[in-house]
């Protein structure tokens, strides 16, 4: 195999392996896989926030050509769990949430399961319900898997004795993942085995999580998705309409059935990020040294199933302070069930930690990175471990420079073109740096290739590419010679794509399998030998605290007449340890600064609380960013390994790129205007005249 070596294909920008495919359409996503003579669903769902079935009459929709049946609680098919109250669909009458699914239409079209959707008469009894947030609720109490507070010190008696304080109050509303791909499945039942073709972050996850409450082994449900169009935490775990496609198809065995989540639908289904409020007391000696640190976080979440927010998560680490007191809260409402949505925790939970220091940079007049460089702590303050590597202070520094930061008048209101106000604002980012334990890899040598197989999944991330990359270096041989299978359970167990933990977690499974492989079978293998290898614990995980950190730095100008504002520029720099492929990566930080745009300036979930319904559940009246909104993103790494990250020396790159984002948008509009806005999204009302 010596003649096959070649220069190391990690750290190189390879095009993506799956590109000419997409470009092309012939990488199928999960509707588009063909199958013979499918049924088409369409939900039936509920118009009332809580309450019960007490009717419903599907005969004006059975007599339309083309229904083939219309189900609903009265008889699908028994699971055999209902503790995931998501999952536990079309069980009894009662009803959770509006939107929630009653039943379903089959027809063979999706125009007719549409119409005769509409033909089922439904009648319900509705029963009082709150679907109102706010963090003074009654009903506010500790997440039910316990609370994990932090309480260090005296902080009432560090802020009785504190020479500048911050005292404020911050809020992120209801955010909507909206992927490109809606989430869709195509389900088949042979017997007792169940193919599923649908879009999920994790094939093996998802069985494992369905096949329980379906009353088959995990062996029978076999789950296909080697294409993934978005996900942004959505797709993470199974949602309601996965299992109303397996519960749908199962009363029409060996008939496939398809469905594919409206866009509408989605905002109650597939879930979302929930809303937050923190409140911040931060005191501080007159130079900006902080003594003491408190937050009192609350999100809103579902009495159906349980999501937290958790935004306590990254002030636990963020900066030092002796005096520290962190509790996080939720208030459980008749609302649709929240999710993973990017960076869940850290990302709003930045909003509030960032305008706060920033307001905290202002009341001492020190510079707001100055400000941050005086409370970087040795030790994380809240495990007491020495940090991985932890260079925030490095990415703050050179966004500083690549910005143009030391000519920035402090002043609000110091800069103006014509009626518009500039200013510019900083803020750090964060994300937890972790490996998760259990994913598989599989090399087979085959007529002159390696087969490297793995149930991983991409969603448009670069999975396809850089963990090609990976093997062929791991093997010593040209990536043209690796030959990647993954998204299906047919292949070893892999991890879910989530929490930024994807290709760390899957590549110490391909690189244990190499190392086994060529251990075994030598430079010169033999047609067919075949070896596995498996992804353990990383021990660095239990000797520092690992984590990844970065900068953000925002110009923005609002018009003083209008209020309008526009992002003029904005750059990352991140610490996140080895890069695969420049190219991908680069993608995936800039997809994460462009959610951050929109959650700064365009994403808020407008929920009517007397029915329970976000009424902007489109992309007509849910804005996210399109190309105007973004004038000059830029982003730039630091060039490292991480000895503690495992073989690889990479950490995950997929969630860090939002954190902090907002602050920094948020921040720069206070600079321009002299208005602090604490409530996102920053809409250009808040800087007209009252």
């Amino acid at each position: 195999m010596s003649d096959l070596l070649r220069a190391s294909a990690i750290g190189t920008g390879r095009v993506r392996i799956d590109g000419p495919d997409k470009v092309r359409g012939r990488a199928p996503y999960a509707y588009e896989h063909p199958v013979e003579n499918p049924l088409h669903l369409y939900p039936l769902c509920s118009k009332i926030a809580r309450g019960r079935v007490t009717a419903i009459d599907a005969a004006a929709a059975l007599a339309l050509d083309g229904v083939a049946r219309v189900l609903t609680h009265q008889d699908a098919p028994r699971l055999a769990d209902t503790e995931d109250g998501e999952l536990a669909i079309l069980q009894d009458d009662r009803i959770g949430f509006h939107g929630q699914y009653l039943g379903a239409v089959l027809a063979e079209t999706p125009e007719t399961a549409r119409h005769a959707a509409d033909l089922v008469a439904i009648t319900t009894e509705a029963a009082p319900h709150d679907a109102r947030f706010r963090p003074d609720h009654p009903d506010v109490r500790e997440p039910e898997d316990g609370a994990d507070d932090v309480e260090t010190g005296d902080v009432e008696a560090a802020l009785a004795a504190a020479e500048i304080v911050v005292d404020q109050r911050y809020s992120t509303p209801l955010e909507h993942n909206n992927p490109m791909e809606p989430h869709t499945t195509i389900a088949r039942w042979d017997g007792e085995d169940l193919t599923l073709w649908t879009s999920t972050q994790g094939v093996h996850p998802a069985r494992e999580a369905l096949a329980p409450m379906l009353g088959i082994d995990p062996e029978q449900l076999r789950i296909i998705s080697p294409h993934v169009g978005g996900g942004f935490g959505s797709k993470g775990v199974p949602h309601a309409d996965m299992m109303l496609t397996a519960l749908a198809a199962r009363t029409v065995p060996g008939r496939a059935v398809k469905y594919a989540v409206s866009r509408q639908h989605m905002f109650a289904i597939t879930g979302y990020r929930p809303a937050t409020s923190q409140h911040f007391r931060i005191g501080a000696r007159a130079d900006g040294t902080i003594s003491a640190f408190a937050l009192d976080a609350v999100s809103s979440s579902s009495r159906t199933k349980e999501f937290p927010e958790e935004a306590i998560k990254p002030a636990r680490q963020m900066y030092a302070g002796k005096h520290r007191h962190l509790t996080q809260r939720v208030l459980p409402l008749d609302l649709a069930v929240p999710s993973w949505m990017r960076a869940p925790g850290e990302a709003p939970g930045m909003v509030g930690l960032e305008i706060a220091m920033d307001e905290l940079a202002e009341a001492c007049g020190v510079d707001p990175i100055e400000l941050r460089v005086r409370n970087e702590p040795e030790l994380d303050p809240d495990t007491g471990l020495p940090f991985n590597q932890r260079r925030l202070i490095d990415c703050l520094r050179e966004g500083a420079e690549r910005f143009g930061w030391g000519e920035r008048d402090p002043r609000p209101r110091a800069r103006r073109e014509g009626e518009w106000l500039i200013g510019s604002g900083v803020a750090s980012a964060t994300y937890p740096a972790a490996r998760q334990p259990g994913s598989i890899a599989r090399i087979r040598h085959a007529a002159g290739t390696f087969e490297v197989g793995i149930g991983a999944a991409d969603l448009g991330t670069g999975t396809w590419t850089a963990l090609t990359q990976v093997a062929a270096d791991a093997l010593e041989v040209d990536p043209d010679l690796i030959a990647l299978q993954i998204g299906d359970t047919a292949l070893p167990n892999a991890t879910v794509a989530g929490g930024s933990t994807g290709m760390a977690s899957w590549s110490a499974a391909v690189i244990a399998a190499a190392e086994t492989f060529r251990r075994e079978h030598g430079q010169a293998p033999a047609e067919g030998a075949e070896t596995t290898g498996e992804a353990g614990e990383n021990p660095a995980e239990q000797r520092f605290a690992m984590h990844s950190y970065g900068a953000h730095f925002a110009q923005v100008s609002i018009q003083e007449t209008t209020g309008e504002i526009r992002l003029d520029r904005m750059l990352g720099v991140f610490s996140a340890g080895r890069i695969i492929n420049p190219r991908t990566a680069r993608s995936q930080f800039l997809g994460g600064m462009t959610m951050g745009v929109g959650m700064a300036l365009h994403e808020k979930g407008e929920l009517d609380p007397r029915s329970g319904h976000v009424v902007n559940h489109d992309l007509a009246e849910y804005h996210v960013p399109v190309n105007a909104d973004i004038r000059s993103l830029e982003v730039h790494w630091l060039d490292e390994e991480d000895p503690q990250a495992g073989p690889l020396g990479a950490r995950g790159i997929g969630e860090i790129g939002i954190v902090g984002a907002a602050a920094a948008i948020a921040n720069a509009a206070h600079h321009a205007t002299g208005v602090r806005v604490r409530d996102l999204p920053v809409f250009g009302s808040a800087f007209l005249p009252r």
